[in-house]
């Protein structure tokens, strides 16, 4: 009667999540817990209606606190005094505090200037346990700390300490897949987080410290001056990478894609990728060739190779990647998910993303959380991603963490996806290689990405031209005391017997040696060697935009395609919608109602992947269109999605067709369409669209454009043929749903680098997809397409403007029948949606003999020749006009005014219809874009006749 009334509400609350430990490890093993919680949770799991699974925290609380009202379990069947159990549970605590907060007390900092953090439950104390414990022996639970069972609560502190608060911290108790959680703990206690390295591999690890070091140094003394953003201090970056790609084709891994910023980027071109040391002392020296029209500098330049390991060669490529940092990650994304594809089913399993990054732009740049948020989607996922961090812990170039972010670890970004993240001493280049595999069998296990924060200092300013102790004088006191990871770990392994000290310090001058001939001590680039999956990229290099290619269909074929993209499963229950719009596509295919938009669209993409060109589009609603014109994903009203409701027409046209992707993004235009660049880079042989879901809101993405998209051939020699469809079109929807800001991309605009294209008929959107595909012209396409006229009837095509001989017509001539256009006084040259204004003003004032419209469907590269042919046909026309529907100061008209005055005589003048210039893109009351209309039109049909 005692032990009934005994209390034991200690057991519940705040204590619950340690009783929920306890409670796991008898789910995986009933006899891994002491008799009397075998009992206890046998009773639990007895109650009715409890389910024994791994359930959410609450439920299980609550099923506690119900059984101790009933019941007390002080001594069941001969179990634990309370006193006793108090400290076992006190135990557990303690257990679950270093797998919790263990981290805030780990060694992590090289300088030693890291304050331990959050700590206090560490404390035995905290626990109730005291001195009088510490030979007291409990139970620790199943798998823990090598299948231990009973450990003295001195060793269970010992063995807790050495695994979470070494040289490695580990976060992953934010993860809420339980099987996840019990692998990392496994993972790391039956090691206790201690590498165990062969004599072989220490003085591989020695060597690839001195290489990063000596390189630095050397570049330091022979340039002096020179930006190459140093390493230096993190050296065990480049050896940690190493190891992962030495170690990496161990589990099937063929290929490794890298994206870095600059920080230490030239050393793993040298020292990673074989990149020969003449050729980066040639790029120093200002001696290197110019083949390429801009060229860029050496620090973003990108490098591939073939790299020899003990298990068979690995392709290992190095991104090329601006100055803004961290826009590189998404490309590689999209470039390793092409790759990954192209492999077939095991393609994740052989194509691994590495990314490295800066401390401060981990967390600072947004374009990580859009590209975390990519990561298990379907339309993205490649299967997880190797995240390094080298954490210099200064930042991007004077700040302190006060100053640049808001939670305690620059890495807290990564939970957002649960990721796993674990800490390392820089100083520690074995914890570094431990880590690395450790972040290598993870991946491969779940298929997520995990995160390795590479604790570490700068030893130099941002840019080898700062002076840091400018803003941060003690830090930089300490710096200057660090003799060096390669210093430290040359001294542990001669303290070890592995090496002589005489030895070590030869690895430097053999590397310097071979510096002074710019060569490499060690050559493990392969020279003749060829990846089965390797791009062909000589088809793609054409550089006439005029190439012919049949794009128009043989009508039969056209009527078999719309056969199959209209039909859909027995007993499949469409939408009303959905079923008028089947219903329209397939009379427009018989020619009996005039081809629109969507159909244009869904033909050229259903001819492709029939004919074996994959096409992948992605984009904000793009399934279904933004303005439900597409329709490429069917839902069935009667069930769910998640219940596979949904079926693509597209995906079934043929046995043995190409791959048709379309995915409703994320939110996010920045990464997205930086991933789809990436991909479009690897997949040449592919259509890659990316759509936004207003033109305007590509501003969002201003960064891509601005230096992949448009300069990426330039600078790095990148082809690529991504294509971008932005709806544009002044409809009175306001200032950031009108514009895509047209005036922008004409702006970048050279070379031959992209193409620009504002058709105004469905039938040359259908011409330009199946253009950009077919030619070996691989060139970024840009598609203003017209909002109302996805919808307009006049704007739609017959049927034979989809057929064989027809094409894309880059110039439309005017549409009026005329004996000859002597008559012509005026012509006005206009693109996209404001020909119909132009043509219906013209009609209501009846001056088709005096005014011709030709439509610039093509504005950039700029069809001289053809806008040339066509003014020749009105030679008594000596006004030239451009007429838009944009500001005066935005749209094509400042763009392209010298381009068309290159092609008019001296008699001719050109003259401009528009909107006044604006500060806005476009106007938001309804009435003044109607009356700015009105006006323009007026403008453009006002002139003297005389």
């Amino acid at each position: 009667m005692m032990e009934e009334k005994l209390n034991f509400s200690y057991l519940f609350g705040s204590n619950a999540p340690y009783i929920e430990e306890l409670y796991e490890s008898y789910l995986n093993n009933p006899d891994s817990v002491e008799d009397n919680w075998k009992q206890y949770f046998a009773e639990l799991a007895a109650q009715p209606g409890f389910v024994e699974k791994d359930i959410a925290h609450h439920p299980i609380q609550e099923s506690f606190a119900n059984l101790a009202k009933r019941r007390a379990i002080s001594a069941v069947s001969g179990g634990l005094d309370e006193s006793m159990l108090k400290k076992q549970v006190g135990v557990l605590r303690l257990i679950s505090a270093y797998r919790i907060q263990g981290v805030g007390a780990a060694q992590l900092d090289p300088l030693k200037r890291m304050p331990p953090r959050n700590i206090d439950a560490l404390d035995p104390q905290f626990h109730g346990l005291d001195a009088s414990d510490m030979a007291v022996q409990f139970s620790i639970g199943e798998g823990d700390f090598a299948n231990s069972g009973k450990l003295t609560l001195a060793d269970i502190i010992s063995k807790l300490k050495q695994t979470y608060c070494g040289h490695i911290g580990i976060e992953y108790m934010h993860i809420a897949n339980t099987e996840e959680r019990r692998w990392i703990r496994d993972y790391f206690e039956r090691t206790l987080s201690t590498p165990k390295f062969s004599t072989d591999e220490k003085r591989y690890i020695l060597k690839q410290l001195t290489a990063a070091e000596t390189l630095e140094r050397y570049l330091h003394t022979k340039y002096v001056g020179q930006k190459r953003f140093s390493v230096e201090g993190g050296e065990s970056s480049i050896a940690g990478l190493n190891y992962l790609v030495q170690n990496a084709a161990k589990d099937g891994i063929e290929e490794v894609i890298i994206g870095m910023a600059h920080r230490g980027r030239l050393n793993v071109l040298v020292n990673t990728l074989g990149k020969q040391p003449g050729d980066l002392f040639a790029e120093f020296e200002g001696r290197a060739a110019a083949t390429l029209p801009s060229g860029d500098v050496k620090y973003h330049m990108g490098f591939s190779s073939d790299i020899a390991t003990p298990d068979g060669a690995i392709h290992v490529t190095l991104a090329f990647n601006p100055s803004h940092l961290e826009i590189v990650n998404p490309v590689v994304e999209g470039s390793t998910r092409a790759k990954q594809r192209r492999r077939g089913d095991n393609g994740q399993e052989q194509v691994l993303p590495v990314l490295i990054h800066g401390d401060s732009a981990f967390i600072g740049l947004g374009v990580n959380q859009a590209t975390f948020n990519l990561s298990k989607t379907r339309g993205y996922s490649t299967g997880g991603t190797v995240h390094i961090v080298i954490n210099n812990q200064i930042g991007f170039t004077t700040s302190d963490s006060r100053d640049v972010r808001s939670t305690v670890y620059c890495t807290d970004i990564a939970k957002m996806v649960d990721a796993p993240i674990f800490h390392v001493n820089g100083d520690d280049p074995e914890a570094v290689c431990f880590v690395v595999k450790a972040a290598l069998d993870y991946r491969k296990q779940f298929n997520k990405d995990v995160v390795i924060d590479l604790v570490c200092y700068r030893k130099l300013g941002h840019n080898e031209g700062d002076d840091p102790t400018l803003t941060q004088p003690m830090m930089y006191k300490s710096v200057a005391k660090h003799p060096g990871a390669r210093a430290l770990y040359a001294e542990q392994l001669v303290a070890e017997g592995v090496i002589k000290a005489d030895e070590a310090e030869g690895f430097i001058q053999t590397y310097r040696d071979a510096l002074d001939k710019g060569e490499h001590v060690e050559q493990t680039r392969l020279t003749d060697y060829e990846s089965k999956h390797r791009v062909d990229w000589s088809k793609y290099q054409g550089q006439d935009w005029r190439e012919q290619v049949e794009s128009g269909l043989p009508a039969a074929d056209i009527k078999r395609l719309a056969d199959k993209f209209t039909a859909v499963p027995e007993g499949f229950a469409l939408h009303n919608t959905a079923k008028r719009v089947l219903e329209a596509r397939k009379a427009m295919a018989t020619g009996s109602q005039p081809i629109d938009w969507g159909m244009a669209e869904t033909l050229a993409y259903a001819a492709l992947v029939t004919n074996g060109t994959g096409v992948r589009i992605s984009g904000e609603d793009s399934g279904r269109g933004t303005f439900s014109h597409r329709h490429a994903v069917l839902h069935d009203q009667k069930r769910e999605r998640s219940d596979d409701g949904a079926y693509v027409p597209l995906r079934n046209m043929s046995e043995n067709q190409a791959s048709f992707l379309v995915i409703d993004s994320i939110l996010n235009e920045e990464a997205v369409m930086a991933y789809e660049y990436g991909y479009a880079c690897s997949a040449p042989d592919k259509l890659t669209i990316w759509e936004a879901q207003f033109g305007d809101f590509a501003n969002g993405a201003q960064v891509v454009i601005d230096q992949f998209i448009s300069s990426g051939e330039t600078k790095w020699g990148r082809l690529c043929g991504l294509t971008t469809i932005l709806p544009h079109g002044y409809d009175g929807q306001g200032p950031e749903h009108s514009s895509a800001r047209l005036e922008r991309w004409l702006q970048l605009c050279s070379e031959q680098n992209m193409q620009i294209i504002m058709p105004s008929e469905a039938s040359q959107i259908f011409h330009i997809l199946r253009r950009q595909a077919l030619r070996s012209y691989r060139k970024p396409l840009v598609i203003f397409l017209s909002k109302r006229l996805l919808r307009f009837k006049d704007s739609m095509s017959a049927l034979e403007n989809f057929t064989e001989g027809s094409t894309f017509r880059p110039v439309i001539p005017d549409t009026v029948k005329r004996t000859n256009g002597k008559g012509v006084k005026r012509v006005i040259l206009c693109a996209g949606q404001v020909y119909y204004d132009l043509a219906a003003g013209r009609a209501e004032r009846k001056l088709e003999k005096d005014i011709a419209i030709i439509r610039v469907e093509q504005m950039y590269p700029f069809p001289y020749e053809e806008l040339q042919a066509e003014l020749a046909k009105y030679p008594n026309a000596h006004d030239i006009m451009w007429a838009q529907e944009e500001p005066r100061n935005q749209g094509a008209f400042h763009q392209l005014r010298h381009r068309i005055e290159k092609i008019l005589d001296d008699k001719q003048k050109l003259s401009y219809a528009g909107r006044p210039a604006s500060a806005s893109p476009a106007v938001g009351y309804l009435s003044k874009h109607a009356a700015q209309l009105k006006q323009l039109v007026e403008d453009a049909m006002s002139f003297n006749q005389n």
